[in-house]
């Protein structure tokens, strides 16, 4: 039997991290549900200091979720978690843009807060290994 499946990112700002991989791959934020947060709170099962405003918004503290603008590919959660990531990913996520495009896109990226790790080849593959603002890699192929 086939499961669906989302990925999970840790962040210790998970709303700005949302945004920022929402824009570098050119998916959209989840919508929030403001009158369902609301309700939850003044039903007592959650708490106003469960949420927050982001953008004008109100949202969980705990977490953003984007999708890819089609449905075709798993939800990316970014979840809150009280500390900063201290080592390399064991799971990352490989970005296609096209051979023609990882200079521009590496570029483009770089500008809006990654860094870059590493310029990798095996025999006709390249890719170029970057760090999100909070230091989660992903390759660019």
């Amino acid at each position: 039997m086939a499961h669906e499946f989302q990925v999970t990112i840790d962040s210790t700002a998970p709303h700005p991290l949302a945004d920022w991989w929402a824009e570098a791959l050119g998916w959209e934020r989840e919508p929030t549900d403001e009158a369902f947060i609301r309700r939850m709170v003044d039903e007592g099962h959650a708490a106003e200091s469960d949420t927050m405003r982001h953008d004008g918004q109100l949202v969980w503290t705990a977490g953003s979720a984007i999708r890819h603008p089609t449905g075709a590919a798993p939800r990316v959660l970014f979840q809150l978690v009280p500390e900063p990531k201290t080592v390399k990913n064991r799971v990352h996520l490989d970005v296609r843009v096209g051979a023609e495009h990882v200079a521009a896109e590496v570029e483009r990226l770089t500008g809006r807060g990654a860094t870059v790790l590493h310029h990798g080849r095996q025999g006709p593959y390249t890719w170029v290994t970057l760090a999100d603002p909070e230091g989660n890699e992903l390759c660019l192929t």
